[in-house]
């Protein structure tokens, strides 16, 4: 076992775990980190704890010390230069007639590195760009091209649910979305409405899916045959969380919608749905 200290860099932003270097370092004490790129200042949010070696990348970087007042300055008179900076980089980018869309710009504590983010539709020459920069700021300088939902976790917004986006609050790392998630809790398929603000599937398609995938499992498919305490029939709908099925019954040569709950019906013939029955493709919405 190894014992670490969990620092964050910015608002939702993944932990990264450090050597707490025999400090005394408490949930929410701001410290100053050596990182691969370079000096961070960043806000402990996991107390001391030991966790096993796999959970760490090797070396585990130490804290160099606890941020102290004159720091926290430091960090602020970096972020008035952000500002300077990234109105030197649109008026570089409007001059080499770039296609790209700067985001951000950020600092490294020590200033030995400023980086630039930014989105294009495709790869961008920005040697030019690169050199203009550095002969202005004389420093490190660093371009970096992100996606979409990165640029929604920088700069924010609201969700279609009048909620600040989780990315941008909670949301630590992305996790997979798919299109299939939407269609097994039976969502509307309009991309209007399970987009989000960056135009990908939304996040929280995501939050109930282990649930949903557990009631699929005991939940017989539509078009099975299955049998009911009143006779064999075919599963016409599904009402995955009401636990119910609705199914036809044939009797005297007459078509009988029933209503059954889960546990009372038998599947005797399940049903395959196959990919092109499943209805519009969408995959270019997943990222």
């Amino acid at each position: 076992m190894v014992e670490v200290v969990g620092v964050r860099f910015k608002r939702a932003g993944k932990i990264y775990y450090f050597d707490p270097n025999t400090l005394d370092i408490k949930k929410d004490t701001p410290v100053i980190v050596e990182t691969a790129r370079g000096v961070e200042f960043g806000q402990t949010v996991v107390a001391k704890k030991k966790v096993s070696e796999e959970e760490i990348v090797a070396p585990l970087k130490k804290v160099i010390r606890i941020a102290t007042p004159e720091d926290a300055k430091q960090v602020e008179q970096n972020k008035r230069k952000e500002k300077e900076a990234f109105r030197i980089c649109l008026e570089k980018i409007k001059k080499h007639d770039l296609e790209m869309k700067l985001i951000d710009v950020e600092y490294t504590f020590d200033g030995n590195k400023i980086l630039f983010y930014f989105t294009a539709d495709g790869r961008v020459d920005f040697r030019e760009l690169v050199k203009d920069l550095a002969s202005v700021f004389r420093t490190r300088i660093e371009l970096r091209q992100i996606g979409v939902r990165d640029e929604a976790k920088m700069l924010g917004g609201l969700g279609i649910c009048g909620k600040n986006l989780c990315c941008a609050t909670f949301l630590d790392e992305f996790e997979p979305v798919s299109i299939k998630m939407a269609k097994e809790q039976n969502l509307s398929l309009n991309p209007i409405k399970i987009s989000g603000t960056c135009g990908r599937l939304m996040c929280c398609l995501k939050y109930e899916q282990e649930t949903y995938e557990g009631l699929i499992r005991n939940t017989p498919k539509v078009g099975a045959i299955v049998s009911t305490p009143q006779g064999k029939g075919i599963v016409e709908s599904v009402s995955l969380i009401k636990g119910t099925v609705r199914v036809k019954l044939d009797k005297d040569n007459e078509n009988i919608l029933q209503i059954f709950n889960v546990s009372q019906v038998k599947v005797t013939k399940d049903v395959v749905i196959h990919k092109e029955e499943m209805g519009e493709d969408l995959s270019h919405l997943e990222d």
